[in-house]
């Protein structure tokens, strides 16, 4: 995530390094760790990251010392320079300073200019970093805890009992139970607007009892949880409340987290699970359609999978 891409196209360096002029390697850049590019003003806090005390390789599961430089090895392995922004030499065995090239014929580091000329250095063998956890979608549960909407959604009555999810943070609910407003105006609902001292905008309507709403666009059954598909696109996981796996395939059910070498889910106490392939999102209100199987006059689940009961009572969706 936040990768930044290197010249070419073909290769990234993790965020809050760049890539090196050759670019074998990733280096250290303390000044990308700020806010991002159009993420300023936004009234929300931004807390710049402590430097990193090792250097992630590209590979993802090696690291450097923080101020060495990643560098492939004979093997295919990575390996570290010991010296920060280095140059990689072509026989994989050795490098050189900042700015320098590798004169392997006579064994020594020339800078352009020919006003530096230092031995080459050798690499040592880069360690395992430790494997980042599964990536848990955050929800915002509903007052009751019986029903959730996606993080930055608000949670607005439906009915007495039934909730929707309004599409902005912090929305205001309407009384009519159908609609929601941003925060700071109030619903005119004579008008249908959203009003504030600065203006007027169009009262948000809110998903129909049955659906939850991953965007504008497009929606997943109830009992499901919106995830990310590896396209980009919204995939629905046939869970409640589930951790969305990093490969942007699977799913874990809640309390469990996905285990890196793939193909289960993992909890606490060692026990295991298959994982759970996640369906595409359908559009907004196209749930029961012709090619999908009917739980009842109001859910479906998607074609070739079987309506089963979540702990709630509500039907789930077995792929």
């Amino acid at each position: 995530p936040q990768s930044v891409p290197c010249a070419g196209g073909q290769r990234c360096c993790p965020q809050g390094s760049r890539c090196s002029a050759e670019g074998e390697s990733c280096v250290p850049d303390p000044g990308m760790e700020g806010p991002r590019r159009g993420q300023e003003g936004h009234g929300v806090p931004h807390r710049v990251p402590a430097a990193p005390s090792a250097v992630p390789c590209p590979d993802g599961t090696s690291e450097c010392p923080d101020d060495a430089t990643c560098c492939v090895t004979a093997s295919g392995a990575w390996g570290c320079c010991p010296m920060p922004q280095a140059s990689c030499c072509a026989d994989k065995v050795h490098c050189c300073p900042h700015a320098t090239t590798c004169d392997l014929a006579r064994g020594r580091c020339l800078s352009p200019g020919g006003d530096r000329d230092v031995p080459l250095s050798t690499a040592f063998p880069a360690w395992k970093r430790q494997p980042p956890a599964p990536v848990e979608l955050r929800q915002v549960l509903c007052p009751g805890g019986r029903s959730a909407c996606p993080d930055g959604a608000t949670c607005c009555l439906l009915s007495p009992t039934e909730f929707g999810c309004c599409p902005l943070q912090n929305a205001v609910c309407c009384s009519d139970r159908q609609h929601c407003c941003p925060q700071g105006t109030t619903c005119d609902l004579t008008r249908s607007t959203c009003t504030s001292s600065g203006g007027s905008t169009s009262l948000v309507v809110l998903p129909t009892a049955g659906e939850i709403k991953c965007d504008e666009e497009t929606s997943c059954p109830d009992g499901n949880t919106c995830c990310r598909l590896s396209s980009g696109a919204w995939g629905c996981c046939p869970l409640e409340q589930a951790v969305c796996c990093p490969d942007h395939v699977h799913c874990c059910p809640q309390g469990y987290t996905c285990d890196p070498e793939g193909g289960s889910c993992l909890q606490g106490g060692g026990s295991r699970l298959p994982w759970v392939r996640k369906t595409p999102a359908l559009p907004r209100g196209g749930q029961v359609t012709s090619g999908n199987v009917k739980c009842d006059d109001e859910t479906s689940c998607p074609d070739g999978s079987t309506c089963c009961r979540l702990s709630l009572g509500t039907w789930g969706c077995c792929p």
